[in-house]
């Protein structure tokens, strides 16, 4: 390290850098004082930047959190820090607070990472932002409605069921998606965060099944949208019934499952006299990419299904399970890499240009050498999304099996 590189930078700088890269790493102000053998009040007086940090106890730090001197000391685009904005949902999981600002701040540092990448080789990220929608004083569920066929409208979806959500907000609407094993384990199912300089940005749990996960991507996206500026946690169960919440919830049931289509493919299947069955839920629900929990809802709310048909389904999610594999249905697509394509191909475009090193590629994808170099081989063998995505297979047809009541 060059002793200059340390005193050109401010201490209140340099001390923010080191409170988020601690909080990453999940750990408390008096663990990483005594990781460098100082008291907890000098680690405090350091991350404020009221005392100057020396080499020695950098270079222990560097160390203690998994991060080399040049990443924290090098020059990178400063953001206002996510921990103050999403400081009220901590008290949800209080015995855990610690892992949840963990993931803040590595969510954090992800979107920090891809914006100084786009620094580094001279490519800002396009986004394509709708006006915001306001949302005092007006039906909730009728305006999101209105507001899902709008957005459906301007993205040419149309009604059809929309093949790959991450893929489509990443690259038509611009925003930053990043699929991370979010904590606490079993609690959270997605973030969201908003600033000028970043504009949407959105973490989804990766332990979630794809359905699932699409599905708090709308949900996300309906936050984007109607509450752009306020950032969100999507706890994995439970619901919340603030006007924000609800408009999330109504924009994502109508985004992901437009009534026009869902109308016209349930009565496509009727057309012939024939009942709608199991098998037709189970395969409606896998062409729109949902769970069948929530396209049975969706049918209830459109009077197609009688009420309490989700209800029983609920509790049969072993049968759910045995039924989709016995016919055939292959998983659904999507993309579960923790890094958007996009900022893979910037990290590898600087990488290129000699703007950073193996090593710092490495840490930018969250990797090890090894895998990085695999990684660095697909990027460059990769001519179009077709190296990223498994093809979507052709879905057999199905043969009634159990009859379900319809209203």
């Amino acid at each position: 390290m060059d002793a200059t590189q340390l005193t050109a930078i401010s201490p209140h700088a340099l001390g923010q850098r080191l409170q988020a890269a601690r909080k990453r790493r999940g750990l408390t102000q008096e663990e990483a004082a005594s990781a460098i053998g100082v008291a907890r009040t000098t680690m405090v007086a350091i991350e404020k930047g009221e005392r100057r940090i020396r080499a020695n106890e950098l270079l222990q730090l560097a160390q203690v959190y998994g991060q080399s001197v040049n990443d924290l000391l090098r020059d990178r685009p400063q953001l206002a820090p996510f921990a103050p904005q999403f400081r009220s949902q901590r008290v949800q999981w209080p015995e855990a607070n610690s892992v949840f600002d963990a993931s803040i701040a590595e969510f954090e540092a992800l979107c920090q990472n891809y914006l100084e990448l786009e620094h580094l080789v001279g490519a800002p990220l396009t986004r394509r932002e709708p006006p915001e929608v306001q949302l005092d004083g007006i039906d909730i569920d009728a305006l999101a409605e209105s507001v899902a066929q709008s957005e459906r409208g301007r993205l040419g979806l149309g009604d059809a069921p929309i093949p790959l959500l991450r893929t489509l907000l990443e690259n038509e609407v611009g925003l930053r998606i990043f699929y991370m094993e979010l904590q606490p384990s079993g609690a959270l199912a997605g973030l969201y965060a908003y600033s000028p300089e970043l504009g949407g940005c959105i973490a989804v749990n990766r332990l979630h099944p794809e359905e699932r996960r699409r599905w708090t991507l709308a949900h996300e996206y309906g936050h984007f949208l109607a509450d752009r500026q306020r950032a969100d946690v999507l706890p994995e169960t439970g619901r919340r019934r603030a006007d924000d919440e609800r408009f999330a919830d109504a924009f994502a049931r109508n985004f992901l499952l437009p009534k026009s289509g869902v109308v016209r493919r349930f009565q496509h299947v009727r057309t012939a006299g024939k009942p709608f069955t199991f098998a037709d839920l189970l395969v409606l629900a896998h062409d729109y990419g949902v769970s069948v929990e929530a396209m049975a809802l969706r049918l209830e709310e459109l009077r197609l299904l009688q009420t309490g048909t989700a209800d029983k389904l609920k509790a049969g999610k072993n049968r759910i399970r045995a039924h989709q594999r016995e016919l055939g249905l292959p998983p659904i697509p999507g993309n579960d890499d923790l890094l958007p394509r996009r900022y893979q191909l910037l990290a590898l475009q600087a990488l290129e240009q000699e703007l950073i090193s193996e090593g710092q590629f490495a840490h930018f994808l969250r990797a090890d050498r090894l895998t990085a170099r695999q990684r660095i081989e697909l990027l460059q063998s990769a001519a179009d999304d077709a190296a990223f995505f498994a093809d979507i297979a052709a879905l057999p047809l199905f043969s009634a099996e159990e009859d379900l009541a319809i209203v």
